[in-house]
């Protein structure tokens, strides 16, 4: 169905929901933590989680996803991120380049983190997503606040595996 005519999708026009993301990692690899930060008209909603020991990539891949999981109807997104690894495989092609030929890289080697990629690519298919990307660490208050509590998460003690996860 497309997007721009499918009743449930919010439409141009009107409010988009804003995401702010981040993941960070203690070590790369090493324990990791992801945090979005959901803003619907005002109403703003925080979510955090880490691994014990996953990348930093793959957090940033995390952040964006577990936001977008948590929406429970299809909407327009302004997804903010300072991972140009997340922003640029959409914006340049690269997601859509791996999974053509078979989720591997242009040099023929495995796209890395395809798990999150997956994932990322079913939700950028049922949600209308703009990415932008923003420079970390200076001074965008959601952007800090979501630092903040991605590095509080990796802090956490006793975090799960990253089951995708492997060197």
């Amino acid at each position: 169905m497309n997007k721009e005519t499918d009743p449930q999708i919010e439409q141009k026009g009107q409010t988009a929901l804003l995401m702010h993301t981040d993941g960070s990692c203690l070590g790369n690899p090493g324990p990791g933590g992801w945090a979005a930060r959901l803003d619907w008209k005002g109403q703003v909603r925080t979510l955090s989680g880490g691994f014990s020991l996953t990348t930093n990539n793959r957090m940033e891949l995390m952040a964006a996803i577990m936001g977008l999981e948590s929406l429970t109807r299809r909407c327009r997104v302004e997804l903010y991120t300072d991972s140009r690894y997340v922003r640029d495989a959409v914006e340049k092609g690269w997601l859509k380049s791996w999974k053509k030929r078979g989720w591997k890289k242009a040099d023929g080697k495995p796209a890395l983190n395809r798990d999150l990629w997956e994932r990322f690519s079913a939700l950028l298919e049922k949600h209308q997503v703009r990415l932008h990307w923003l420079a970390g660490h200076a001074g965008h208050a959601e952007n800090e606040e979501v630092d903040l509590l991605a590095r509080a998460a990796a802090s956490k003690t006793e975090l799960p595996p990253d089951t995708g996860f492997s060197r």
